[in-house]
């Protein structure tokens, strides 16, 4: 594997940014390749098997495009797809699931909401997590309906955003719960309207460093550094609308970074 070659990531539309943003902070010589399927977006209404086939149509985009590694930048997508990926395709994946153990373990009150969608609720892996990391804390469990879809439409600061998002916080509230998990690699980009609605006692947490971590690992014991001294290289792609995707990402900071739109 030619070790130049880039990082892919893939999610259900633009939210993985902000797990690739972890990730090329962490890792600043790697080139990527990122992948918004904002065609398909949310993933997390779909069924298992639909949400496997759009998996691996992603993988095989980014293998095609020569990645030497996939971040599956997704919960749905890795709560129901990553078994069968990495079984059936033979480059690494690392995954991402809801931050449940760091928050239990620290959870004074034993109280914790989750914030996710339905397909990531629903899975089989989240309720192994759960039962292993959390059987002994109360788990508010919300279903983030219509935030994947606002985000992906560019209204993240919107008042509809901020209304919608008072709705469905409310049972945490009244459970009082002192830690939030985001199980949704989109939800991140809500984090200031969240702090806005919340106590100052709630904790919120997200996966994007464990993840850039591990991808750091997996490069590491695959021996896949980049270890060129050429300006490391980001193009990301939409299926959509690469304007909402451009936003989420500073190419003014970063000139190395190029959005444009793929038919995938």
């Amino acid at each position: 594997m030619n070790k130049t070659a880039p990082i892919g990531f893939f999610d259900s539309g633009v939210g993985g940014t902000s797990i690739w943003k972890e990730v090329t902070q962490l890792l600043p010589n790697e080139n990527t390749i990122y992948l918004a399927d904002s065609r398909n977006a949310p993933y997390g209404e779909k069924p298992a098997k639909e949400i496997i086939a759009l998996s691996s149509k992603n993988t095989e985009k980014l293998i095609e495009m020569g990645a030497k590694l996939i971040v599956v930048a997704c919960n749905t997508a890795t709560t129901n797809a990553i078994d069968f990926l990495r079984t059936n395709y033979s480059i690494p994946f690392i995954g991402i699931e809801p931050a449940l153990k760091p928050a239990a373990t620290n959870s004074i009150g034993k109280s914790i909401g989750i914030l996710a969608t339905k397909g990531t609720l629903s899975s089989e892996l989240f309720a192994k997590t759960s039962e292993l990391y959390a059987s002994n804390i109360k788990i508010i469990e919300v279903v983030g309906v219509g935030l994947v879809q606002l985000i992906e439409e560019g209204k993240k600061d919107t008042p509809e955003m901020e209304s919608l998002l008072r709705n469905l916080l409310d049972p945490m509230l009244i459970g009082e719960i002192d830690y939030l998990v985001l199980g949704c690699s989109h939800y991140p980009y809500l984090t200031p309207k969240l702090k806005k609605i919340l106590p100052e006692s709630v904790t919120i947490i997200d996966s994007g460093e464990a993840v850039a971590r591990q991808t750091k690992r997996i490069l590491e014991k695959f021996d896949l550094f980049n270890t060129s001294n050429e300006a490391s290289k980001h193009q990301l792609f939409s299926n959509s609308n690469p304007e909402v995707l451009s936003n989420l990402v500073d190419k003014a900071m970063n000139p190395s970074i190029e959005v444009s739109y793929l038919d995938f």
